[in-house]
């Protein structure tokens, strides 16, 4: 008779260690800071004053990253003010997203110890952290950064991870107001204009609007060709159309 327990519902082996621990060093996306030599930081003219010390990473650190050939974003320098307005001690976020499950004490730290990563910050959501790495969620004084400024490595898309479809109300107001501004006519000119001056705009338009957009054109180029004239010119007050939220 076989006496051994079916391991379902029992102890797994290696189960002495918490559950906890396992799940938080066992994931695929990681993230820790590198912070700036007092070096590179008196070549780029910063007033940080060095009260919380400097950090030392090896000169090549971003190439060693680029050769891990694993998705990763660098953030621009973050240079965030104190409560008293000194600047914080300046640092890079790095972030680390792995196709499969690594774990930490093993296979990550190693890794961060050779780029002069310091810690380790949890990552609850690729996309969330992805987001902080600017500060675009952030309403309180923190300092807003580019994300043309975020350095990309492994075929890891920023622009694609951040997106939210939200985000494209408030660029298709600004094309329209653009648009109609300039009486622009011409889909193809607005790619051309926005390919050189500002790739949000662009790649709104050219990966998911440009349907509405090249509408927005030719509806504005009808009203110009017919001599419409429009509601806000025809009634001394308009109908204000009620906004939803205000009867919740």
């Amino acid at each position: 008779m076989n006496n051994k327990k079916s391991s379902r519902g029992g102890k797994r082996e290696g189960a002495g260690r918490p559950i906890e621990s396992t799940a938080k060093n066992r994931t695929r996306n990681f993230a820790t800071i590198v912070y700036p030599s007092k070096e590179y930081l008196d070549s780029i003219g910063s007033f940080y004053d060095g009260s919380d010390g400097y950090g030392s990473p090896p000169e090549n650190w971003q190439q060693l990253i680029s050769e891990l050939h694993v998705p990763a974003f660098i953030s621009p320098l973050h240079q965030d003010l104190k409560p008293d307005g000194t600047l914080k001690k300046p640092h890079w976020h790095v972030q680390l997203m792995f196709e499969s499950v690594k774990d930490y004490d093993t296979q990550v730290k190693p890794i961060f110890d050779s780029f002069g990563g310091i810690g380790r910050e949890i990552v609850n959501s690729a996309r969330g952290y992805a987001r902080y790495l600017c500060h675009l969620d952030d309403h309180d004084n923190k300092v807003k950064y580019s994300p043309d400024d975020v350095m990309c490595f492994g075929g890891a898309d920023y622009r694609a991870i951040i997106h939210l479809p939200t985000d494209d109300i408030g660029i298709l107001s600004e094309i329209f107001e653009f648009v109609r501004i300039n009486q622009i006519c011409s889909l193809a000119e607005l790619l051309d204009i926005a390919s050189v001056n500002n790739l949000d705009w662009f790649s709104t338009v050219a990966m998911s609007r440009g349907y509405i957009v090249d509408k927005y054109i030719k509806s504005l180029a009808w009203e110009n060709q017919n001599g419409y004239v429009r509601l806000s010119d025809r009634v001394a007050v308009l109908s204000v159309i009620p906004d939803e939220s205000e009867d919740k």
